[in-house]
């Protein structure tokens, strides 16, 4: 089994890869569910998880049930035609508690996000979506630092069905876990570039960065908030754009002095 390190930079890594896969929503009729209060969904998320868990420890038994029944479906929607989700799931199945079998529980938790972050991006406005992702990041930022988190996060993540189903409620790989919600956040932040027509490579390569920079922090710490480099990846792209409209409406400076010439009328007689 690879070391802590080497797991936790892979995961870090196919976070950041998440940002590329979203495109926009082919379906038109997502604008009838248009709303502001979608926004809420990504700090909600968090919210409601920890706090069902941390009245009712057996519900993450049932968000395990949940995660079972709605990635599979969820995640062959993302790849429509191109890959077959049952096989995906068959193989987390097969090869359960192995590498492969992590490796492919993986692909489906991250193509189920897919297909949230984009149904997200089609019924929320931009600047309330990006609202939302830093919600989420300030929320998970203060769970930990208050360590509300970690108690219920270790809670879920042992969850799981029973007969070596897959655990899908968080992700898992080698010696290291990152949360749903870690996924889920990468793809609503690349359907909302997608959706925008900004460039999502140079979002996944920024957070790739970030992410493995962050994941120095787990020689100090056990548990991080990693929705934070993907929201500090939104923000500096953000910046960037806002700094450039900014110099696109800023007045040119004139070129230099105007000259003016000789009147072209006669000049009255003296």
């Amino acid at each position: 089994m690879p070391s802590f390190a080497v797991s936790i930079a892979l995961l870090s890594l196919v976070q950041a890869a998440v940002i590329l896969l979203p495109r926009t929503a082919p379906w038109a009729s997502l604008d009838r569910l248009r709303g502001r209060g979608w926004a809420l969904v990504p700090p909600a998320s968090i919210v409601l998880v920890i706090a069902l868990i941390g009245v009712y420890a057996s519900s993450a038994d049932a968000l395990s049930y949940l995660a079972l029944v709605a990635v599979p479906p969820l995640a062959a929607l993302a790849l429509a035609a191109l890959i077959n989700g049952a096989r995906l799931f068959a193989a987390a199945w097969a090869l359960s508690g192995t590498l492969t079998g992590e490796g492919a529980a993986l692909v489906l938790s991250a193509l189920a996000c897919v297909t949230l972050g984009v149904l997200l991006a089609a019924v929320v406005a931009p600047r309330w979506l990006r609202l939302g992702v830093y919600a989420m990041a300030i929320v998970d930022t203060c769970l930990v630092a208050a360590d509300l988190l970690q108690g219920p996060n270790s809670v879920l993540v042992a969850a799981g069905p029973p007969a070596g189903l897959p655990r899908l409620q968080a992700v898992y790989f080698g010696s290291a876990t990152m949360g749903f919600g870690d996924l889920f956040i990468a793809a609503t932040v690349g359907a909302l570039l997608a959706r925008q027509g900004r460039p999502q490579l140079e979002a996944a390569i920024l957070a790739a960065i970030l992410g493995l920079g962050f994941d120095l922090l787990f020689f100090a710490v056990d548990l991080l908030p990693t929705t934070v480099p993907i929201a500090v990846t939104l923000a500096l792209l953000d910046a960037r754009e806002r700094r450039r409209t900014a110099r696109a409406s800023r007045p040119r400076e004139p070129g230099g002095p105007i000259e003016l010439g000789e009147p072209s009328g006669r000049s009255p007689a003296g």
